[in-house]
């Protein structure tokens, strides 16, 4: 591809090179090479207008940047906004992917993830195979590629839609972070459906957002870059994330007004099967809907997927099979085991998150309510105390062991949740293999428990002394089971 075909649409002036032929682009400057633009990003920690010499000198086909630079032996293209710029050029690149698929984004603090994998449910009951760009990493069918950040960079998210594209997907949900909408990471993806699920604090200081009102104002951005938006009526916080908004909407929730309700909610529990029925109520259907995953925040995340999933075409019967056999990889996901008791695996690593499956799962009322958990190395010592003391209050039985203790020593981690823990009257004991807890856990259960593995979640290892290690919590299961 030409360098002026990569640049059709954008508004720029370029020093020389127009002709070169581009095979790719990059934005790292240690990537850079003959054939390749580099593109000179801002971020919160480095710019790359100081590395634009270095890939000069690194043969890059040609640089573009926003502020001046020195890149001797490289035509320069200079544009308004790199990050505006790249978006753009990565979608040439990979052939405007977006042209081929349906499109859903969904921001909110919470609910992301849950929702976006029961949009996929839904579609995928309906028909219609769908990829998944987010918190988990990027899946399209069986296969499923790691992330570092929720939303990527736009050159990962173009090339991830050309891959699911090209595996056949017709349907693409995307998690919209509001650091990836503020930078522009999702810049040239037209969005059939926006989804707003809810805001609270989060993502405040440092290098994210410097308060809330600049968190919701970049929560918004998604409703002026989709066809039609869908927001929770029952947020105080929906007009807000509606300001400026160029879409049609719709609306969903408990109140009246709500397009889509929910009514008459009740929880379904027997072993290996914890989930929530309700009423679904709209001005042109109303019919019962079973949610495989517990607790009412179920119920709100249901709601929206099925005013998303309505908006695409999907019928009643695919709405409640998909519902109903939803599963999300380490959110409150059951593994299967013999007996009479559920077991858990949920992604829950801090007490605020904890406190929300413990306080869930107690509504289920189980005969023990035991929570498995350890907490991270390297990370704030507080984050332990709380955790120590959350479970200690909510759980029957706690059982402490090993997370990803990085460079410290389990056992001082493991101390410090026993500061929390002992603040309590909770029952607990210490079992630092984590595969060896589980055991005790398996081995231990009785008719009518729930069980919780809490931390790792989606997550396929544990990071030890700086070093990661395979540990899949489906498998570790598995393999005590067998034995």
């Amino acid at each position: 591809m030409k360098l002026a075909e990569l640049l059709k649409g954008l508004d720029y002036t370029c020093t020389a090179g127009l002709n070169i032929t581009i095979d790719d682009i990059v934005y790292d400057s240690r990537k850079t090479g003959p054939g390749r633009v580099f593109v000179c990003l801002k971020g919160s920690n480095t710019d790359g207008h100081a590395f634009a010499a270095q890939a000069a000198k690194a043969g890059a086909a040609a640089i573009v940047a926003e502020d001046k630079i020195e890149a001797a032996g490289a035509p320069v293209v200079y544009v308004p906004s790199t990050r505006l710029a790249l978006a753009a050029m990565s979608a040439t690149l990979f052939r405007h992917p977006t042209r081929e698929l349906l499109m859903v984004g969904i921001t909110g603090t919470k609910g992301k993830t849950t929702c976006a994998y029961m949009v996929r449910s839904i579609l995928e009951a309906a028909g219609i195979k769908t990829g998944i760009i987010g918190t988990i990493g990027i899946t399209a069918g069986d296969n499923t590629l790691q992330t570092n950040n929720t939303t990527p960079e736009s050159y990962e998210i173009q090339k991830a839609l050309r891959w699911m594209a090209d595996q056949g997907c017709k349907a693409a949900v995307l998690e919209a972070s509001s650091i990836g909408l503020r930078d522009h990471r999702l810049a040239s993806v037209p969005f059939d459906v926006g989804l707003f699920t809810n805001f609270s604090e989060d993502h405040i200081g440092g290098a994210e957002h410097k308060d809330m009102k600049e968190y919701l104002a970049c929560k918004s951005l998604l409703f002026r870059q989709c066809k039609t938006g869908v927001v929770n009526l029952d947020d105080a916080n929906w007009k807000g994330v509606l300001e400026g908004h160029t879409c049609n909407y719709t609306t969903y929730g408990f109140a009246r007004e709500a397009k889509i309700r929910a009514e008459n909610e009740t929880l379904i529990s027997r072993p290996g099967y914890l989930g929530v029925h309700f009423d679904l109520e709209s001005e042109d259907e109303a019919y019962g809907v079973d949610v495989g995953i517990p607790g009412k925040f179920s119920v709100y995340n249901a709601l929206a997927s099925i005013s998303v999933c309505r908006l695409l075409g999907c019928s009643q019967e695919a709405i409640q099979q998909g519902l109903k056999n939803v599963k999300v990889k380490g959110r409150v996901e059951p593994v299967p085991v013999p007996g009479d008791y559920t077991l858990l695996i949920d992604y829950a690593h801090n007490a605020v998150s904890m406190e929300s499956i413990l306080r869930t799962l107690r509504e289920y009322h189980p005969t023990r309510l035991v929570c498995l958990f350890g907490a991270g190395g390297n990370r704030s010592r507080t984050r332990r105390y709380e955790m120590g003391e959350v479970s200690g209050r909510l759980a029957d039985l706690s059982v402490i062991t090993a997370d990803n203790s990085r460079f410290e020593d389990v056992m001082d981690i493991i101390q410090d949740i026993l500061v929390g823990m002992k603040k309590t009257d909770g029952k607990y004991t210490v079992i630092p293999d984590r595969k060896e807890a589980i055991r005790y856990c398996i081995q231990h259960a009785l008719p009518g428990d729930i069980i919780v593995l809490a931390g790792k979640g989606h997550e396929d290892y544990q990071e030890i002394k700086g070093v990661k290690y395979h540990f899949d919590e489906r498998e570790i299961v598995a393999d005590i089971l067998a034995e």
